[in-house]
């Protein structure tokens, strides 16, 4: 069987020095591979082929048929690496918490162990005349407390 660790290294070792950095690999029972590759611009097609086409030729069909996908992350994904974070700074962001509680803003800080983003704008309520439209409260969580980080995806 073909092992995650194996498929870890080969792209780790063919990605050094790019642009490109790794971000997930799933390797299923069936051998089924899926790698995933982010770049802090964009990834092309090429990058995706070309690292592609070296893992395969690395692994021998002879011994294990084995599927591959190499692509990037879609938009729509959640963050699953810091230079995510760092490459959608400044960006409108949903935070999801491990308890359950969602948070959007925009992203302003990131490290290894917190992110902290300064909320979303709260529309007045007709009920609700007292509260200020202009308060935008800067929050910030720790990685360990949070579920998953996604872009905000606005349709003009």
């Amino acid at each position: 069987m073909i092992k995650k660790d194996q498929i870890i290294k080969l792209a780790e070792q063919f990605l050094a020095g790019s642009e490109n950095y790794l971000i997930d690999v799933k390797v299923s029972s069936t051998s089924k591979i899926m790698v995933l590759i982010e770049n802090d611009n964009h990834v092309s097609i090429s990058d995706c082929i070309a690292l592609s086409r070296q893992i395969e030729h690395s692994l021998d069909r002879e011994q294990e048929d084995f599927e591959l996908e190499v692509s990037s992350p879609g938009i729509d994904q959640p963050f699953r690496s810091i230079r995510q974070f760092i490459k959608y700074m400044s960006q409108d962001v949903e935070v999801k918490l491990r308890d359950g509680m969602k948070h959007k803003g925009k992203l302003t800080a990131a490290n290894e162990t917190q992110i902290s983003i300064i909320a979303a704008k709260e529309k007045k309520s007709k009920n609700n005349k007292n509260q200020p439209s202009d308060v935008n409260p800067e929050m910030t969580f720790q990685m360990k407390d949070i579920l998953e980080t996604r872009l905000v995806i606005k349709l003009s």
